[in-house]
């Protein structure tokens, strides 16, 4: 019993003490050691050969995506490819379509694997001039941009390069495009749902004669990034990162619309035919060997494609956009170095999952957790990681401490169930998205910090679109894998 009260104790101060400004990096260690004085456990062993073991794993396993991922997303902002491909929407769909052109520039820059804090700060000054000119409620804006880069992109769409499409990989042995039909399934829920709300709910701000309002209007700044909590997020952005963000959306030039576009198509095009065609004819009988970690093709699969994906994507956006960049290097440099505090952050949050992991009271616990749901793993595992997605304020962060938990569990408990990986993978990445957005989350609380709006003014909508619908759309996709199993 008092294990189990250490356990929800250092949980308890973890959440609190982060969402009070202290840094992860400090709190996942001490955190861990705490629950685990509460069993009396050997603290020193545990910190060298359980936490560091898993977060040094995980480093190992993720780095470079994080850092691939950072560097193609500084690169898309600093050569003004991501406000490009937003104007050319607009364009295209006209000012009337203003809500849909926001949502598909989002979305379209999140899922090629662009940061969504950079997409924020590149879409917002767009967004407001299209919600202005079409007097839609200005309150309705970090809902719209939440919908496109929150939501489906992050976690639903097949292929996505997001570390939330990424990290079940290494527990499932399967690749970015597991479960495609579930994953399809889901987004179109999320998109059609959440663009039927903002719609409706357009359409009665107009009614009762509310237009866009009286603002003044937020000047994008570094001074944005100081307006969130340092919370535990693997998908969070550092402050030199906001600065630089925020003055790329002013200096950036312009490239054409499908010049723009182009990286972003390779990524999801070169991933696929990495991932189904190419790396399963090379010969990798190499794998087999110690040095190469005696594994399986089914171990790096994942990971080779996205790597492989992400430099090609980069190699072409440089090569397009070289004399847009006005120092190749500088942005080569800010977006490694922008690579560095999400993965720490991420990894110390698998640590202090390992250690709990590995504590008496934790039997307990586990017992519990995994026994919702019955005899279905997948709701036990829905409502693990959405919890703690919640809890945490981050989808990686909830999905690295359940899954460095329990993902041999539920792994086994699929198995003996005849539910695929497959399916195990596309769920849980669903199940990041939505208990993850609630009002104490990092990007919840920057994008409306971007916006210059409040919480009472636009978290309600932001809440709809990021939250309700998500968790109705997670809800559908297990429903659905019950019944067909993975498509």
């Amino acid at each position: 019993m008092t294990g189990l009260a250490g356990i929800v104790l250092a949980l308890g101060l973890l959440i609190f003490l982060a969402y009070r400004g202290m840094s992860v990096l400090l709190l996942a260690p001490l955190m861990a050691m705490l629950a685990a004085a509460f069993s009396a456990a050997p603290l020193l062993g545990l910190y060298t050969q359980v936490f560091m073991t898993a977060a040094g794993g995980f480093i190992a396993s993720f780095f470079p995506l994080f850092l691939l991922g950072a560097i193609f997303g500084r690169l898309m902002d600093d050569s003004g490819a991501a406000n490009a491909i937003a104007q050319g929407l607009v364009a295209r769909l006209g000012g009337r379509q203003a809500i849909l052109a926001v949502v598909l520039a989002c979305a379209i820059l999140t899922y090629g694997g662009v940061s969504l804090f950079v997409v924020a700060f590149a879409i917002y000054p767009i967004s407001a001039s299209l919600f202005r000119a079409a007097d839609i409620p200005k309150r309705l804006i970090p809902a719209t941009i939440a919908l496109g880069a929150f939501t489906f992109t992050m976690t639903a769409l097949p292929g996505t390069p997001a570390i939330q499409n990424a990290i079940p990989m290494l527990y499932f042995g399967t690749t970015p495009f597991a479960a495609p039909g579930l994953g399809i399934l889901a987004a179109l829920i999320m998109l059609g749902a959440g663009q039927w709300w903002l719609m409706q709910r357009a359409a009665g701000a107009r009614a009762r004669g509310e237009g866009y309002g009286q603002h003044d209007e937020v000047r994008v700044s570094a001074d944005a990034g100081t307006r969130r909590p340092s919370a535990p997020q693997g998908d969070d952005l550092t402050e030199p990162e906001v600065g630089a963000a925020a003055a790329s959306v002013v200096q950036s030039p312009a490239p054409p619309f499908l010049v723009a576009v182009l990286p972003v198509f390779v990524v999801i095009a070169a991933n696929f035919v990495f991932s189904s065609l190419l790396i399963p004819s090379w010969d990798i009988g190499f794998l087999a060997e110690p040095p190469f970690g005696a594994v399986g093709l089914s171990s790096v699969l994942g990971l080779w494609s996205i790597i492989l994906a992400l430099s090609l994507a980069i190699l072409v956006l440089v090569a397009l956009n070289w004399s847009r960049l006005a120092s190749p290097l500088g942005s080569l440099d800010s977006g490694a170095n922008a690579s560095v505090l999400p993965i720490f952050n991420t990894a110390s949050l698998v640590g202090f999952g390992a250690v709990v992991a590995t504590l008496p009271a934790f039997t307990a616990l586990r017992a519990g957790v995994l026994g919702i749901g019955g005899e279905n793993p997948l709701i036990s595992l829905s409502i693990s990681v959405n919890i703690l997605a919640g809890i945490t304020g981050s989808a990686s962060g909830g999905m690295s401490i359940a899954l460095a938990a329990l993902g041999g569990t539920y792994l086994q408990m699929a198995h003996e169930a005849g539910i695929a990986p497959e399916v195990l993978h596309r769920i849980t990445a669903i199940a990041t998205g939505g208990l993850d957005a609630l009002p104490h989350n990092g990007a919840v609380v920057t994008l409306l910090g971007i916006c210059g709006l409040t919480h009472r003014q636009s978290y309600g909508d932001l809440a709809m679109v990021a939250v309700v619908f998500p968790l109705a759309a997670l809800a559908v996709a297990i429903v659905a894998a019950t019944l067909f199993g993975a498509f």
